[in-house]
């Protein structure tokens, strides 16, 4: 007749009044139930959608019966519109980067708002959040963008430490000769074992260094010789060059 009687009874026979009791059944088990997409502008402008799954018991039955008139459907409700809320407060990055932390942060907030209700939200995941395509060409591309730029620094890198350790490596061998013989003896060593049918063996330079001096100390001599005979035949023009006195007369020295 609109009051309760006595407390919540548990498992086990007990008696009821036909037409005077009724009696509701309360499910005392953890239940899930799935939220379902919600279009969310995020706080940097960026319309995305985003699903849900809570999980939850009753923990007060008499309350859940008592003070709320569907508690699922509240709580499926409420749910919803949280995750609206919450999303709303997060740019994009953080959504796709911090799902636990907005997954706590729902269910700390279901908790608190249900638990008049008796009832006991235990977990909220993020199922799935779906970009615009365009936005996903966009964000794609920039990821291959920052990806090149990594490969090329780390290239950059590369080429510098090599770069580095050959400018050490041909130091050490320009002081000594026997590692530069060493080294021409390991690199005909390297070219006869993979099977050529023709070797070249280049000639080291000090070889030539004689051959080049000689050849530059004639050429010098005959610029010097030439120089030389320039001058005389300079001079044996000088001596037949015609000398014109002032009297109009001519003479040759």
């Amino acid at each position: 007749m609109g009051r309760l009687k006595g407390a919540a009874y548990g498992p086990g026979t007990f008696f009821v009044m036909p037409c005077v009791d009724n009696c509701v059944r309360v499910d005392l088990r953890t239940v899930s139930f799935d939220v379902p997409p919600q279009e969310v502008l995020t706080k940097d402008s960026v319309t995305v959608s985003v699903d849900a799954v809570v999980y939850y018991r009753i923990k007060e039955p008499l309350n859940a019966v008592i003070k709320i008139a569907n508690y699922s459907h509240s709580t499926r409700l409420l749910a919803a519109s949280t995750l609206r809320t919450v999303l709303g407060t997060r740019n994009l990055a953080e959504i796709l980067s911090e799902r636990e932390t907005i997954s706590h942060t729902m269910q700390t907030s279901l908790d608190e708002a249900t638990e008049p209700w008796g009832v006991k939200v235990e977990r909220v995941e993020i199922k799935d959040v779906r970009l615009p395509v365009q936005l996903q060409r966009a964000m794609a591309t920039e990821a291959e963008a920052a990806r090149e730029a990594r490969a090329k620094v780390i290239a950059a890198e590369g080429e510098m430490l090599a770069s580095r350790a050959l400018k050490e490596a041909s130091d050490v061998i320009s002081t000594s000769p026997a590692a530069l013989q060493l080294r021409y003896l390991q690199t005909l060593s390297n070219i006869s074992a993979e099977k050529n049918s023709t070797i070249i063996f280049p000639l080291p330079v000090e070889f030539l260094t004689p051959f080049f001096n000689r050849s530059s100390s004639s050429q010098i001599e005959g610029q010097g010789n030439g120089t030389e005979s320039g001058e005389q035949g300079c001079a044996g023009r000088l001596t037949t060059r015609p000398h014109v006195h002032s009297n109009g007369n001519v003479a040759t020295k």
